[in-house]
C-alpha cells in the first residue's frame, strides 16, 4: 500500500475554515475505490499546521488519486490558504491497514 502524510502550513486567517475549504477534496478521495484512508488533523504544537494521513491499496489507487478531478481542483483550493509549500512523506509499505500496536496491548473490557 501507499501511504502518505503532509503537513499543510495554514495562513492565521484560513486555520478556522481550513476543514471546510478541504470537504469536497476529502469526500471525491475517500470515494475512490482504492482509497483506504483520508483523514486529517490539526497540529497539537501549531494550530496553524494540519496534517493528512493517507493511504491508497497499489500503485494503480495511488495515480488514480494524482489524476483525479478532484485532486487537482483539491489542491487549487487550498492553494490561496496556505503560507508555504505542503511537506510530504510518500512511501510504499506492506500491509493493506492499521496493525495494533505490539507495544501496548489493552485487553477489553
Amino acid at each position: 500500500m501507499y501511504f502518505i502524510v503532509v503537513r499543510f502550513p495554514v495562513k492565521p486567517d484560513y486555520a478556522e475554515q481550513f476543514i471546510e475549504l478541504v470537504t469536497p477534496f476529502t469526500a471525491g478521495t475517500r470515494a475512490e475505490p482504492g482509497n483506504l484512508w483520508f483523514d486529517w488533523t490539526r497540529s497539537v504544537e501549531d494550530p496553524n499546521e494540519f496534517v493528512l494521513l493517507e493511504a491508497f491499496a497499489d500503485d494503480d489507487a495511488a495515480a488514480a488519486h494524482v489524476g483525479s478531478a478532484h485532486f487537482k481542483a483539491g489542491l487549487e483550493s487550498i492553494r490561496p490558504a496556505l503560507t508555504s509549500t505542503p511537506r510530504i512523506v510518500s512511501r510504499k509499505v506492506d500491509g493493506s491497514g492499521w496493525d495494533a500496536m505490539g507495544e501496548l496491548q489493552i485487553d477489553a473490557v
